[in-house]
């Protein structure tokens, strides 16, 4: 089996994973799949791959965290929630995970509501804080995906163009 090609396999994994991870909340999904575009470079010994390219991925992989911040906050902020709606929608989201598709779409809903509602017990303000956070979540999430496939686009483009 060639050297590349036992290279590029894990890479591969690494960029699936981390673009897995940008959805799922316990995954560190940008460094992931900044680990595998460097990886799959290495691979070629940087041949088509350079450090300006490097420095432009890994920029765009720590944006996303900033993303993150954003969102969450613009989310919350727009629908008034408090910091605790946005710990429970990331705690939703997390628990969410263990019961499918259902717990994925609700978990940050239900978690935003409870944390809000340990500040707040009024049910109205409980759920637009849900809303407000799972909101926020959901554009993050977004966001982040679109700069992972901007990531992939410009490895693909410096590899391939």
């Amino acid at each position: 089996m060639d050297f590349q090609l036992l290279i590029f396999i894990p890479a591969a994994l690494l960029i699936a994973i981390g673009f897995a991870g940008l959805m799922l909340p316990a995954l560190p999904g940008a460094p992931l799949l900044f680990s595998g575009l460097v990886l799959a470079a290495w691979a070629e010994d940087f041949l088509y791959i350079g450090t300006g390219t490097l420095v432009t991925l890994a920029a765009l992989a720590l944006l996303t965290y900033l993303v993150d911040i954003i969102a969450g906050a613009f989310g919350a902020q727009r629908y008034g929630a408090s910091a605790r709606s946005l710990v429970g929608a990331t705690l939703g989201s997390i628990v969410g995970l263990f019961f499918g598709i259902p717990g994925v779409i609700f978990g940050p809903f239900i978690g935003a509501m409870i944390g809000e509602f340990t500040v707040n017990r009024e049910l109205f303000s409980a759920g637009r804080a849900g809303w407000g956070a799972t909101l926020g979540l959901l554009l993050g999430t977004a966001i982040k995906l679109s700069l992972a496939f901007a990531m992939l686009g410009i490895f693909m483009v410096m590899r391939f163009v």
